[in-house]
């Protein structure tokens, strides 16, 4: 029944899909993602083709230091835009060129603290180099970290939060001490390598020091002050209706006081109905004419016209 199975060999190479074009490397990103094989911390809660490109940045940036593009997706991550390699997938790229003689990173404790080291030497040229990265110094650069629970800034919910520190400087101290220390060791003699690319952690802090956010608090809103008391109508009816009667006299007759008093009493108006009640009251086109002001009666009908004015947007509202 089995003898059109072809028969199971052995041997052959075993070969890495390297693509060639932009084309098949956006063929390979999607098949990534679809497949579920792409790192959480490259593509955050990215999807779709935003999810393949940040996968395609990492194929091709390790592409350029001669990575493979599985290979790429376990050393790179892209955090805001910037590839960057992690602490191992820094070493690696550095061993696979040929060119290091010996490389050595560690952690030893001097006085009390903790001090990461990285020395490595060049096989071409015979440059050597050691590089420390101490607790001190990452005291400092305010990386060390000793608080079980901290506040963070959630970017996708946009406020702070109680949170586990799960700070690697603060999981793994020695470890980031020896990465950070390898970090600049390895830039510095292994540049035309490297390229320029940083390390993870490196290019985090970088990204929260450059996207630092304002957290001033907003000043609370002013209440709204309170409208100016209305005068009695009854007295000022009173007021209005006694010029006339009495005949007062240019002396007795006080402009100012008159038109204060009408502007007075239109602001305790709440509407346009209450506004035609306190200007009939007043009568002032026949109390100005009467007292020898005639050409005070615009002003008054401005001062009416702009109490309508303010009580139109709130009426609208």
């Amino acid at each position: 029944m089995n003898s059109h199975v072809p028969t199971l060999t052995g041997g052959g190479n075993v070969l890495a899909i390297v693509p060639q074009t932009f084309e098949e490397t956006m063929r390979i990103s999607r098949a990534v993602v679809a497949s579920g094989l792409a790192p959480a911390a490259l593509i955050g809660r990215l999807e779709g083709d935003d999810a393949a490109a940040a996968v395609a940045v990492a194929i091709m940036s390790g592409a350029e230091l001669g990575l493979k593009p599985m290979v790429s997706l376990r050393s790179f991550t892209v955090i805001n835009g910037k590839p960057a390699l992690y602490g191992d997938g820094l070493i690696n790229v550095v061993r696979m060129s040929g060119k290091v003689a010996y490389l050595r990173t560690g952690c030893e404790e001097r006085g009390g603290k903790m001090v990461g080291y990285c020395e490595a030497k060049r096989l071409d040229t015979g440059e050597d180099k050691r590089v420390e990265f101490s607790q001190a110094d990452a005291e400092r650069a305010a990386l060390w970290q000793t608080k079980a629970v901290v506040t963070k800034w959630s970017k996708w919910d946009k406020k702070n939060e109680e949170k586990p520190n799960d700070s690697p400087w603060y999981r793994f101290p020695q470890r980031m001490l020896a990465w950070r220390a390898a970090g600049y060791c390895l830039r510095e003699l292994f540049g035309d390598v490297l390229g320029g690319i940083r390390d993870e952690f490196e290019v985090r802090e970088i990204d929260d020091v450059e996207t630092m956010r304002d957290i001033t608090p907003e000043k609370p809103a002013l209440p709204p002050k309170p409208p100016a008391p209305p005068a009695p109508p009854a007295k000022a009816a009173e007021t209005v209706e006694a010029a006339p009667v009495t005949e007062p006299t240019e002396q007795e007759f006080n402009l100012g006081d008159f038109l204060e008093q009408i502007e007075t009493g239109l602001a305790g108006a709440k509407d346009e109905t209450d506004v035609a009640e306190i200007w009939n009251d007043f009568d002032a086109p026949a109390v100005l004419e009467t007292n020898g002001h005639a050409d005070m009666i615009d002003t008054a009908f401005a001062i009416r016209d702009r109490r309508l004015a303010q009580l139109a947007p709130l009426n609208g509202g």
